[in-house]
């Protein structure tokens, strides 16, 4: 029994969807991460200007979840097109 054109074709997009998934969501984890510790930071160091650095935190945020989203739609286009 060998896997042979359809199945290797869908094999190949679900193995790609998960490659892309796990790839794509290390990059937006490190860098929220690492800027909710230095808004900690921050807020410690200046507690006055708590309000403007955890509105500047959650934007920056907002940007950097956005190539996880790309992976995601990556990811759901391999699995339901493909």
């Amino acid at each position: 029994m060998a896997i042979e054109g359809a199945d290797l074709v869908r094999a190949a997009a679900l193995m790609g969807a998960g490659i892309s998934m796990g790839l794509g969501a290390i990059g937006p984890g490190v860098g929220e991460g690492f800027a909710a510790g230095k808004a900690c930071e921050a807020i410690g160091r200046n507690p006055k200007e708590a309000g403007l650095l955890t509105r500047t935190m959650l934007v920056g945020q907002a940007v950097s979840e956005s190539t996880g989203i790309y992976s995601l739609v990556v990811a759901l286009l391999l699995i339901f097109v493909v």
